[in-house]
């Protein structure tokens, strides 16, 4: 064993009281020096002190390279950052030691610091986090095909003529499922909400280039909203929610059990004060709270938030999860906790019983009339679907045309996928014919996938209040990630091509709710004509991660500032994240 000795590292966060590293050749490993590929769990048994959240651990890191490296340390105050400081050691130091491959050509791919060849490297609570629970049945199960069990013609349905089917798509969906209501082709008039809310439901078309529902009217002038900006603009409130398609639910929650110790994110066991009150296999919401300081708030944007005095400790944030084990008041979590838990923020437990599951829209096209775009909320709700409170459900397989903003998806665990962006307004005098392209929002781990945006909106890719999601291999003609205040942390956009890529950072929300995005957001592979602005420092705080994203800049790894790794897209490995991170963790489940 090669030893380095104690040397003690300080920094306003971490301090390193023991360091060792093994070599391959200590190991057993192959000629290669390959060892399993994956770093161990480790443990970290709490301590007392600064209000219990100091901390100990040792890491044990397997190298992708066969090594070994142990490090010992002390977390104070935001525990998290050491993880990065630990992979840079652990790269510094680990690769040296192991025995080098014999000379072979420059290798076709490189992988990222954060996550290597298959996550070797990567750290459970670092720098990077796990997005791989996004989607559907958290991407373990694929979206179902349901037998169909009534058709709109049905119910009076006609299509193809000047009569509106509204009625009959209401009665089709009120008195039908669980399974699919099929749309034949055709194209039927709709001047009504269509509402799903019962689980297992499916609103089905035979295809988007065969059924068209055509919505002649905007819903202000079917269920007048009205509202305004948070700078006090009189305008729709469906400028930026609301939907025709409604998949409306309640996730039946209450206070299960308050959580009576505090941990960090990446942990997965927490203390509870009423552990009868909770079962192995439930599905629970475990939140947080701000305080009238807004140290919740602050934290979700790593302690560099801007001005964010309008927030007024309204901001909380939740994760679901199951429980895999209980014993006496110590609870085992399926999933790691994205977030600390401290006494300040209340944490509690609540039940999660979703009354939407399962249900969802798919095969159809949102026509809506070719009427010019007039700019910046003063939409009136040509908007196509809507999720609210929803859990696992989906909008698959569908193009919008002519609408004022895409899909609202709220809820949590949804699923937008294979869709398409067009319109034949005229635009307004920027280039814009809509507002929201989709809007992710409420608990988020959402996945957003497989999209073609054709048209220009205000902001293409909406996320606010909300954590988790993903966004995955699409393209458009000038994307822009708009993260619109109010703390959405924790995002991933990975495998995208942004078209011009002339604004890929523009976004809005309201004044003094924090900088527009939160901790954590990770690009990943990002393609444009050309080279990307590097975002100013109002777009997002420092743990921000560009992988592979061209921003014209050389690779600057800082652990406790930007990380920017300037990898060429072509030889970047994995490509997308999100599969690399799903396909490990269920590859981790067989074990």
């Amino acid at each position: 064993m090669m030893s380095l000795g104690s040397p003690r590292f300080t920094s306003k966060y971490c301090c390193i009281i023991g360091v060792s590293f093994s070599g391959a050749e200590d190991m057993g490993c192959d000629a290669n020096g390959k060892r399993g590929g994956r770093h161990e769990k480790f443990q970290r048994e709490p301590q007392a002190g600064l209000n219990g959240i100091h901390r100990f651990a040792t890491r044990r890191v397997f190298l992708p390279c066969g090594g070994l490296f142990r490090v010992t340390f002390r977390s104070m105050m935001r525990p998290t950052f050491c993880a990065p400081l630990l992979l840079s050691l652990t790269l510094l130091s680990g690769c040296q030691a192991a025995p080098k491959v014999p000379e072979t050509p420059e290798p076709a791919y490189k992988f990222s610091k954060l996550w290597g060849s298959h996550g070797d490297v990567w750290i459970q609570g670092g720098r990077l986090p796990d997005f791989s629970y996004a989607g559907y049945r958290n991407g373990e199960t694929p979206i179902p095909d349901y037998p169909v069990v009534a058709t709109v013609t049905d119910f009076g349905a006609k299509g193809d003529d000047d009569v509106d089917d509204t009625a009959a798509f209401q009665a089709a969906l009120a008195k039908s499922g669980p399974g699919a209501v099929l749309v034949p082709p055709g194209r039927y008039i709709i001047s009504g909400l269509l509402r799903i809310n019962k689980p297992g439901v499916v609103l089905r078309g035979s295809g988007t280039e065969r059924t068209t529902l055509f919505f002649p009217k905007p819903l202000d002038d079917l269920e007048p909203n009205t509202g305004a900006t948070t700078g006090g603009r009189p305008t729709s409130n469906y400028s930026w929610s609301g939907g025709f398609v409604r998949l409306q639910g309640d996730f039946k929650s209450a206070p299960l059990t308050p959580i009576t110790s505090p941990a960090v994110r990446g942990e997965r066991i927490i203390v509870v004060e009423k552990p009868a009150a909770l079962k192995v296999g439930q599905s629970i919401e475990v939140r947080v709270t701000d305080t009238p300081e807004n140290t919740l708030a602050s934290y979700l944007y790593s302690d560099d938030a801007g001005d964010m005095s309008q927030l007024k400790g309204t901001t909380f944030t939740s994760i679901i999860t199951k429980i895999t084990r209980i014993d006496g008041d110590r609870v085992e979590l399926q999933r790691a906790l994205r977030f600390d838990l401290r006494p300040e923020w209340k944490p509690e437990v609540r039940a999660f019983e979703p009354t939407v599951r399962d249900s969802g829209v798919e095969d159809l096209a949102f026509e809506f009339p070719n009427v010019p775009y007039e700019g910046h909320f003063t939409e009136k709700g040509f908007n196509p679907v809507a999720f609210g409170n929803v859990a696992d459900c989906w909008a698959r397989r569908l193009k919008f045309i002519n609408p004022d903003s895409g899909p609202m998806v709220g809820g949590v665990f949804n699923t937008v996928s294979d869709v398409v962006f067009e319109s034949q307004r005229a635009p307004d005098s920027g280039g814009n014919q809509g507002h929201h392209g989709i809007y992710l929002q409420n608990i988020g781990d959402h996945l957003f996938t497989r999209f073609d945006f054709r048209m220009k909106f205000v902001h293409d890719i909406t996320s606010s209040k909300c954590a988790g999601a993903v966004i995955s291999e699409g393209k458009g003609v000038d994307l822009c990630f708009d993260f619109h205040k109010r703390a959405p942390y924790d995002i991933l956009i990975t495998q995208v091509d942004l078209g011009r890529g002339t604004r890929p950072w523009k976004s809005g929300g309201g004044a003094a709710l924090g900088k527009h995005g939160g901790a954590r957001i990770t690009f990943w592979n990002l393609q444009a004509a050309g080279t990307l602005p590097e975002p100013t420092k109002e777009y997002g705080p420092w743990s921000m991660n560009f992988v592979a994203v061209d921003l014209g800049r050389p690779s600057r790894l800082d652990a406790l500032g930007l990380w920017r790794e300037a990898i060429p897209k072509d030889v970047l490995y994995p490509q997308n994240l999100h599969d690399a991170q799903l396909a490990r963790r269920v590859e981790d489940a067989k074990r």
